[in-house]
């Protein structure tokens, strides 16, 4: 799960304008991200530091415009999301993207000279829906593979799922948001995230 996070965390925390932005090939974008994300962990002595209000405020303003959250909520909650009424839905997309918000804000600060490298993308003109391929090179270890899925939509590419390792990063949570319907239906999913959302915050 932590590499999941960085990985998110390297590809999220710097935005491009808009315009720039909705032009740009989704490898191409996905590049111009991280290399700017690098940049600015290696240069930010604050975040270095440990000061999480600071990275959570950078992942708010800047994660936003490159994940579409309504389809990635979708993705992880499944079959169960037919079961949710739009509010639900609404609720459930909202817990999630400050449970992911919070939770890889506080691996931003264990970046330590990670390099990404991306693979080669193979795309028509028409492609709609493609698998940017890229691997971190780690300081120590083997290289995690990383691949991004991403949409293109009237704003732009967007990411709905992280695949590190072959472990999908919606699938990863489907069998736990599952389990949290099981016990006690949509609204119990939404407490149970509700809850883990208050725990991250207070610490």
């Amino acid at each position: 799960m932590k590499n999941i996070l960085i990985a998110l965390a390297f590809f999220s925390a710097v935005t491009l304008p808009a315009q720039a932005a909705d032009a740009t090939a989704p490898d191409a974008l996905a590049k111009a991200v991280t290399e700017e994300v690098l940049a600015v962990l290696q240069a930010d002595k604050d975040i270095q530091a440990g000061n999480q209000k600071k990275v959570i405020d950078l992942v708010e303003k800047k994660v936003l415009p490159h994940f579409n959250f309504t389809r990635m909520t979708r993705l992880a909650v499944g079959g169960n999301w037919r079961q949710a009424s739009p509010e639900q839905q609404k609720q459930l997309t909202n817990e999630f993207r400050t449970l992911l918000v919070q939770t890889y804000a506080a691996t931003l600060t264990a970046y330590r000279d990670q390099k990404v490298e991306f693979r080669p993308l193979r795309i028509k003109p028409d492609d709609t829906d493609v698998l940017v391929k890229t691997q971190i090179i780690q300081p120590a270890g083997k290289p995690v593979p990383v691949d991004y899925r991403m949409e293109k939509t009237d704003a732009g590419w967007k990411v709905y799922d992280v695949v590190v390792a072959d472990l999908s990063l919606v699938q990863n949570y489907r069998g736990t948001f599952n389990s949290e319907v099981q016990k006690g239906g949509i609204d119990g999913l939404i407490s149970a995230l509700a809850d883990k959302n208050k725990q991250l915050t207070g610490k």
